[in-house]
C-alpha cells in the first residue's frame, strides 16, 4: 500500500485548523463545493464536488484539536479503501505543525499522481484560507 504525505505550518492555532478540517463550513471553504456531517467518531460525512464525484466518508480517528481521518466509504474506484488525515502538534502560539497524509492506495498510478498534487494544491489553498481569510472559489480549485 502507498500513501501520499504532506507536511507544512500554518500560522494560527491547532483549534482553527481543527475547524477548517472537521467542519462541514470548514472543508466547504477550501475543499468540497458541499458538505455535510457532524465532527465525532464514527459519523458519516458526504463529501459532494460534483453530480460524479458525489463521495462519503466515515471518520475513523477523531482526537478534538490534534487528530481526524476520514475513510473513504464511496467514491472513485482507485480512492477505495483510502483514508486521509491530519494530525497537528502546536509549535508555540498561533503556529501549528499539520502533518497530512493519505493512505492504502494499492498502487503509484496516475490518480495517485494526481491526488499528490490536488491535495498539495488545496492545501496550500487551506493555509491561506486560514492565515489571510483568501477563499478560493470551488470552480478555482484543483
Amino acid at each position: 500500500m502507498y500513501t501520499i504525505y504532506h507536511d507544512f505550518t500554518i500560522n494560527v492555532s491547532k483549534e482553527t485548523i481543527f475547524e477548517a478540517i472537521s467542519t462541514p463550513e470548514g472543508l466547504n471553504n477550501w475543499w468540497t463545493l458541499r458538505c455535510s456531517g457532524a465532527p465525532a467518531l464514527n459519523e458519516k460525512y458526504n463529501l459532494y464536488f460534483a453530480e460524479e464525484y458525489n463521495w462519503f466518508a466515515v471518520i475513523s480517528k477523531f482526537v478534538a484539536n490534534e487528530a481526524i481521518e476520514f475513510k473513504m466509504t464511496h467514491a472513485m474506484a482507485e480512492w477505495m479503501p483510502t483514508s486521509f488525515g491530519f494530525k497537528l502538534e502546536e509549535l508555540k502560539p498561533n503556529q501549528t505543525y499539520v502533518q497530512f497524509y493519505h493512505e492504502n492506495w494499492n498502487e503509484v498510478s496516475q490518480e495517485f499522481r494526481i491526488a499528490s498534487y490536488c491535495w498539495a494544491n488545496l492545501l496550500r489553498q487551506m493555509k491561506h484560507y486560514l492565515e489571510d481569510g483568501i477563499i478560493t472559489p470551488f470552480e478555482q480549485r484543483n
